[in-house]
């Protein structure tokens, strides 16, 4: 079991920055690919970024590339999430997942945290 927690969600104006982190609390962290996964009402859990466990390679979805940066700090078993240049659009609950594979579907990530509201106003 590797139990994950977000947290630093919030609003922000349109144009706004804003700094998600997901923080394991077991397991081996450092050997898993994590992702951020966003879900706006009434619309498919979406991918947005994923860093690799051992590469430390990152994979961003397009619309966020430019604009978000995914990192992680093994030794304090923590991933980052930064936006920046934020829009409305991307207003949805995100969602930090670790998975074995370097995978980006929802179905592929096996461990899940509670999720966080990112609220962007126009």
């Amino acid at each position: 079991q590797v139990p994950l927690a977000e947290s630093g969600g919030g609003s922000v104006q349109a144009g706004g920055s804003l700094r998600l982190s997901c923080a394991a609390s077991g397991g081996t962290f450092s050997s898993y690919t994590v992702a951020w996964f966003r879900q706006a009402p009434g619309k498919e859990r979406e991918f947005v970024a994923a860093i690799n466990g051992g590469s430390g390679g990152t994979y961003y979805v397009d619309s966020v590339k430019g604009r978000f940066t995914i990192s992680r700090d093994n030794a304090k078993n923590t991933v980052t999430l930064q936006m920046n240049s934020l829009k409305p659009e991307d207003t949805a609950v995100y969602y930090c997942a670790a998975g074995y594979f370097w995978l980006f579907r929802a179905s592929d990530y096996i461990y899940w945290g509670q999720g966080t509201q990112v609220t962007v106003s126009s």
